[in-house]
């Protein structure tokens, strides 16, 4: 259900899990890359523009940088804004598993009562002979 909830709404899981602390964290990251995207997206329209007007031989804002200059950053801004849109996808993935593994952990005993002993061990060979020995027990609750 956590991973259901997660997957329509981002953090959504995490609240159902009654982990509601873990949910600003998500939020911050999908703010702080949305900041990315956009301070990437506009650095690339800038350089593109400015690519456009030196290609119609107007002037542009970057007039020390030749025409394989404002290639390379018109290049380096489209890649680190596609790249801050694959981060939406990891973010978005993350939450889900955060989710999914949180709820199957909710069940898993973490008490502090961990008991170790020995005990006899006796086994019968497939010949029918008996071996015996000592077996460490570990008892988790």
């Amino acid at each position: 259900m956590a991973t259901i909830l997660s997957a329509v709404l981002p953090g959504a899981g995490q609240i159902y899990n009654e982990k509601p602390w873990k949910v600003p964290i998500l939020y911050g990251g999908i703010l702080t890359n949305t900041y990315f995207v956009d301070f990437n997206g506009r650095r690339f329209a800038l350089f593109r523009d400015a690519l456009i007007a030196f290609d119609a031989e107007e002037p542009n804002q970057f007039p020390n940088l030749n025409r394989d200059g404002l290639v390379r950053n018109v290049n380096f801004w489209r890649r680190n804004r596609d790249t801050t849109f694959l981060i939406y996808l990891i973010i978005y993935v993350l939450n889900i598993a955060d989710a999914n593994v949180d709820a199957h952990l909710s069940g898993f005993d973490v008490s502090e009562d961990l008991s170790f002993r020995w005990e006899p061990y006796q086994e019968i060979s497939p010949l029918g002979l008996p071996h015996f020995g000592l077996r460490l027990k570990i008892n988790l609750n």
